[in-house]
C-alpha cells in the first residue's frame, strides 16, 4: 500500500471568536444571528448579482432621524464617493435586513421602518427590505414631483449601472443569481404557494415547478420582450392579477407543446390569480438560464428533496459528496455516464458540469480565436449533453423532477427514463433498450436505494442476478458457494450486480454509495466474493456517520471498482487499492454547517476564492475572493488524493 497522503486544509489567516461571523464586505466580525445570516447573504447578492462594487457598500450606517439616532443594515453610495464625503445626504440605496419569519407590516421591523430611514436622506433613490428565505422582498423607488417626494414598490433595486424602468423587466434587467437569494426566492414562492392556495406541500412544489419552466421558456424564447412579469399595479387590482395569469397560461402552453415528456396536454396552472401575481413578482428579475449552475443546482434539490422524498429508502446524496464522487471517476466527454438510480439528477449535472469544464480547459489551451473557442466548445457540449448520459429511476415524480432540472441547467434532459433499473432490459422502453447499455457504460455514479423494508422478492427479477441467488459458506474451502434457488435481497445488493453488468469489461468504472453492512457483515461475505471475483476494487472511503443526516443515520461508503475483463477474471496479480476516511463532512446530525476550528476551539478565517459560472457552456464565469470561515470538509481533499494516488499507477 502507497504511504497515506497528508489532506491541506486552506491557509489559514485568523480565527473567529466564539458566536461571531466574518462580514463580507469588511472582514469585520459581527454577532452569528439569523438576522445577521440574511444580511450577509444579502450582501453577497449585492455584489455577485448586483454588481455593486464592495467599496460603494457600508454596513451599518449611521442615520439622525430627529433627535434619535439609528443604524441602516446597509448603505450603498455612488460611485467614486470617497468615504471622507459620505453623509446621510448622498445615500443612493438603503437596505434594511430582518430575520427569516418577520413580517412586512411587522410594526418595528417592518417596511414602514426601512421607509423611516429613507425619509431622512434627501437623495436616496432606492430601499430593499428583505426577511431572507421567508416572507417576502419589497423593492421601492423614490419619486421626485412638484418639490415633494414619495415612494413606489418597484419589482427590484436596479443593478450596478442600470438605467431605465424596472417596473417590467427587460432582458439586460435580469441578474443571474450567484448566491443563496435564489434559494431563498424559490422558498418564498413555494411556502406562500402552500399557505395561501390551501394545497398540500407536493401540490405546491409541482405548481412551482409549472412557473419555473415557463420563466425558462419566457428567458429562451421570447423574441418580442418578456412576458413572465407582474407590475406593482398589476399585483394590487384583479384585473392587473387576471392579466397576469393570462400571460402565464400562454407561456405554460408552449412549455407543454416543448416538453410532452414532461407535461400532459390536460396540464394547467392551478394558481389563483393573486397567488400567482407574487410568484412571479419574486423570480421576474432572474435569470434562471444564466445563473451559477452550482446554486440554482442547490436551490432546486433542496426544494426537490424537501417535497419528494419517498418511502423508497431515498435519500438524496449531499452535493459535496458527489463532486467527491464524480472527480474521483473524472468522466470526460466520450464517455457514456449512467445512474441507474438518478433521483434529482443530481451525478448526471455535477458530471455534465465536470466534462463540460473538461472540455473548455482542453479549448482555452487550444490556440484557437474568440470565436471558434465559443463554437468548439458549444459544439463539443451539446453533443455530450446529446449523447453522453442516461439516467433511470422507478419513481415516476423523480424521473419528471429530473428532467426539469435538467432543462434548467441547459440540457434538453433526453437521456431520462423512468425504468425499473433491476428488472430486465428486455422490459425497458424501446427507446431505454435502444441506448445498449449492458456491457456499453464507461461511468457508472449512483447512490441506489437500500434497506431491509424494501426487498426485492420477484424471482423474475431475482434470476438475473448471482447476487440473487441462495449461497451457503463452506469452511472447509473457505468460500461462499452459489446455490441455484433464488431468495428475497434489499435492492442494493442486486444494484452492485446491475451496475457490473452494465459497465465495460475491462475498462468500466462504477462509484456507488453502500451501506457499510455490505463490507462488513459476516453474512454477505458472498458480496464480497463476487465482487473480488468480478471487479478491480479502486477504492473504498468510508463516510463520516453524519453524512446523510438529517435524513437517515445509515453509515455509508463509497465504492469504486472496475469491471474486470475475461482474461482478468482467469487470473488477476495482486494489486494496490485506496482507501480513506471522510471523518469531516462539513455538517452536524442536524444538518448544521460545521466550520474548522483552532486547537482552542475559536472558529477558523480564509482567503477563499468562489468560481461562478454563468452558463452551462462556461464562457462567462467570474471570481470572487473573500475572507470566509473554512467549512470542515474534506471530501475534496480525498478527491484530489485518488486522483493522485491514481496517476501514479499508470505507466
Amino acid at each position: 500500500m502507497p504511504a497515506p497522503t497528508t489532506l491541506n486544509p486552506p491557509a489559514l489567516l485568523s480565527v473567529v471568536p466564539p458566536g461571531k461571523i466574518v462580514d463580507f464586505i469588511d472582514g469585520t466580525f459581527r454577532n452569528d444571528t439569523p438576522e445577521e445570516y440574511v444580511r450577509q447573504e444579502t450582501l453577497k447578492s449585492l455584489v455577485r448579482e448586483y454588481k455593486y462594487p464592495k467599496a460603494d457598500i457600508v454596513v451599518e450606517w449611521p442615520l439622525h432621524i430627529g433627535s434619535r439616532r439609528a443604524r441602516a443594515d446597509i448603505a450603498i453610495f455612488p460611485p467614486d464617493t470617497a468615504p471622507a464625503a459620505r453623509s446621510q445626504q448622498n445615500v443612493f440605496l438603503l437596505v434594511e435586513c430582518k430575520k427569516p419569519g418577520t413580517s412586512t407590516t411587522d410594526r418595528t421591523d417592518g417596511v414602514k421602518q426601512l421607509q423611516s430611514y429613507m425619509a431622512v436622506c434627501p437623495n436616496v433613490e432606492f430601499g430593499l427590505w428583505t426577511n431572507g428565505p421567508t416572507g417576502g422582498q419589497e423593492a421601492f423607488h423614490v419619486i421626485a414631483a412638484d418639490g415633494k417626494r414619495s415612494t413606489e414598490t418597484v419589482p427590484d433595486v436596479p443593478r450596478y449601472g442600470q438605467e431605465g424602468e424596472v417596473d417590467r423587466p427587460n432582458f439586460d434587467q435580469l441578474r443571474p443569481a450567484a448566491s443563496a437569494s435564489l434559494l431563498f426566492a424559490f422558498r418564498r414562492a413555494h411556502d406562500y404557494i402552500a399557505g395561501n392556495q390551501g394545497i398540500h406541500k407536493e401540490g405546491a412544489f409541482w405548481e412551482l415547478l409549472k412557473l419555473i419552466f415557463s420563466k425558462i421558456e419566457d428567458e429562451r424564447n421570447s423574441d418580442s420582450g418578456l412576458d413572465f412579469y407582474a407590475t406593482p399595479s398589476e399585483r394590487s387590482t384583479s384585473l392587473g392579477q387576471g392579466n397576469v395569469k393570462k400571460r402565464l397560461d400562454k407561456l405554460f402552453a408552449r412549455v407543454k407543446s416543448n416538453y410532452p415528456q414532461i407535461f400532459a396536454k390536460s396540464d394547467s396552472i392551478e394558481l389563483q390569480p393573486a397567488t400567482l401575481a407574487y410568484i412571479v413578482s419574486q423570480l421576474q428579475m432572474y435569470s434562471l438560464l444564466e445563473s451559477d449552475v452550482d446554486v440554482k443546482g442547490k436551490a432546486y434539490e433542496e426544494i426537490v428533496g424537501s417535497n419528494l422524498r419517498g418511502d423508497r429508502g431515498e435519500f438524496f446524496t449531499p452535493r459535496n459528496v458527489v463532486q467527491m464522487m464524480v472527480k474521483m471517476v473524472n468522466p470526460t466527454e466520450n464517455q457514456l455516464v449512467v445512474d441507474p438510480a438518478c433521483g434529482t439528477g443530481g451525478f448526471l449535472i455535477a458530471a455534465m458540469n465536470h466534462v463540460v469544464d473538461g472540455i473548455k480547459e482542453q479549448v482555452l489551451s487550444s490556440g484557437r480565436g474568440p470565436e471558434s473557442r465559443e463554437q468548439a466548445i458549444r459544439d463539443r457540449v451539446q453533443k455530450f449533453l446529446r449523447d453522453g448520459s442516461v439516467g433511470m429511476d422507478f419513481n415516476p415524480e423523480l424521473v419528471k423532477a429530473t428532467k426539469m432540472n435538467m432543462v434548467m441547467n441547459n440540457d434538453g434532459s433526453g437521456g431520462l427514463f423512468q425504468a425499473n433499473s433491476l428488472a430486465s432490459p428486455h422490459t425497458w422502453t424501446d427507446e431505454l433498450r435502444r441506448r445498449s447499455l449492458v456491457g456499453n457504460v464507461d461511468v457508472i455514479l449512483t447512490n441506489p436505494p437500500f434497506g431491509s423494508k424494501i426487498p426485492i422478492d420477484d424471482p423474475a427479477i431475482l434470476e438475473q442476478y448471482d447476487l440473487g441467488r441462495q449461497w451457503s459458506y463452506d469452511e472447509a474451502s473457505d468460500v461462499w458457494i452459489r446455490k441455484d434457488e433464488t431468495t428475497s435481497r434489499p435492492p442494493e445488493i442486486l444494484f452492485i450486480e446491475r451496475c457490473v453488468q452494465l459497465l465495460k469489461p475491462g475498462t468500466g468504472v462504477v462509484a456507488m454509495v453502500l451501506p457499510d453492512g455490505i463490507l462488513g457483515n459476516p453474512g454477505l461475505g458472498f458480496v464480497r466474493q463476487w465482487l473480488l471475483e468480478n471487479t478491480v476494487i479502486m477504492a473504498s472511503v468510508d463516510m463520516h456517520p453524519d453524512t446523510f443526516q438529517p435524513g437517515t443515520s445509515v453509515q455509508t461508503s463509497v465504492l469504486v471498482v472496475r469491471r474486470k475483463s475475461d482474461e482478468e477474471k482467469r487470473y488477476m496479480p495482486e494489486y494496490n487499492a485506496f482507501f480513506a476516511i471522510c471523518d469531516h463532512i462539513g455538517h452536524d446530525k442536524r444538518g448544521n454547517t460545521i466550520y474548522i476550528r483552532d486547537e482552542d476551539g475559536y472558529e477558523v478565517v480564509a482567503e477563499i476564492e468562489d468560481a461562478v459560472a454563468i452558463d452551462a457552456d462556461r464562457l462567462d464565469e467570474e471570481s470572487f475572493t473573500t475572507h470566509s470561515r473554512v467549512v470542515d470538509d474534506n471530501t475534496g481533499q480525498i478527491a484530489e488524493a485518488f486522483r493522485s494516488w491514481a496517476a501514479g499507477l499508470r505507466p
